[in-house]
């Protein structure tokens, strides 16, 4: 395979990927009839047989089992595994409450807070663009404690679990299929036990809903997976600077699914928060492509 046919492979899964992730609010909208802390349970349950079929086919089970036999590898995936956790609750609950909006702000905020926290905990150092990209995002995130401290909380809330989980998944050496299923099986005990009460409670489980309820949440392994399968695809694939201009279409996606779908309006705070955040992705990312063709 030559180049120029793996750039083009790598650049449409990392596409399909960010497209699926981009559109999920329209699927869990759709599941609103659910709890979101069952829902999160059965997302649990469901995603771990299709990554077991997943590591099957890629011939993976080395993988799962080097980090099972190692206590400080299993000590991160615990770890990651509570924050990705952590993250699907937030953000199904953002969903059925309204806040789309919120949540692809909290995905614009995701990578310059990932930059701060290379930053604080592993010593990079960022030119002045990069600081003043920093700086235009702090002033967005404060100007919703004026007046949109909903959108804040929801927003930061996304951000900083999904940070510190990719954080604590650089420092963990697994595949992100390998590891996502470890993370599930680790979750799979209390995702159980959050179905089985809700079995047992007068209403009963969603699982029988009937209508699309029961379909949705028997897809919602693949739904969790897939994205995931096509993203390790990308990354291995292309240049890490494609790969963070990619990382936008998702947020951007949901951000036009909050204004039309679902109707959310943007008013003077929250639209002066997107445009500071806006310009500091704009001035990041032109930081990053130079940088990337000084060091070529």
């Amino acid at each position: 395979m030559n180049e120029s046919t793996t750039l083009r492979r790598g650049l449409i899964a990392a596409l399909a990927a960010y497209v699926c992730w981009g559109l999920l609010p329209l699927f869990f909208h759709a599941l609103r009839p659910v709890p979101p802390l069952e829902l999160v349970g059965w997302r649990v349950i469901f995603t771990v047989p299709v990554c077991l079929v997943i590591i099957s086919l890629r011939k993976q089970w080395p993988d799962v089992h080097a980090a099972l036999g190692s206590r400080h590898v299993l000590g991160l995936l615990v770890l990651s595994a509570l924050l990705i956790g952590s993250n699907w609750l937030i953000y199904v609950i953002a969903i059925n409450s309204g806040h789309v909006l919120a949540t692809s702000l909290g995905y614009y905020i995701n990578p310059l807070i990932n930059v701060v926290l290379g930053t604080v905990f592993l010593g990079e150092r960022l030119t002045r663009v990069q600081w003043a990209a920093v700086a235009l995002a702090g002033a967005g995130i404060a100007l919703l404690l004026g007046g949109a401290v909903d959108t804040l909380a929801v927003a930061l809330s996304l951000a900083f679990t999904f940070a510190f989980y990719g954080f604590v998944r650089k420092k963990a050496p697994v595949g992100a299929v390998p590891g996502l299923t470890i993370e599930t099986m680790l979750l799979v005990a209390p995702g159980v036990a959050i179905v089985w009460i809700a079995g047992i409670s007068p209403q009963g489980s969603s699982l029988g809903m009937g209508g699309h309820i029961t379909p949705m949440l028997l897809i919602s392994g693949v739904v969790t997976a897939i994205p995931l399968l096509l993203f390790a695809v990308a990354a291995r694939r292309l240049p890490l600077s494609t790969l963070g201009f990619v990382q936008f279409l998702a947020p951007t996606i949901s951000f036009i699914l909050g204004l039309t779908v679902f109707g959310e309006s943007l008013d003077v705070t929250r639209l002066a928060c997107f445009a500071l955040i806006w310009t500091a992705i704009a001035l990041y990312s032109w930081d990053m492509v130079k940088r990337t063709r000084n060091a070529s």
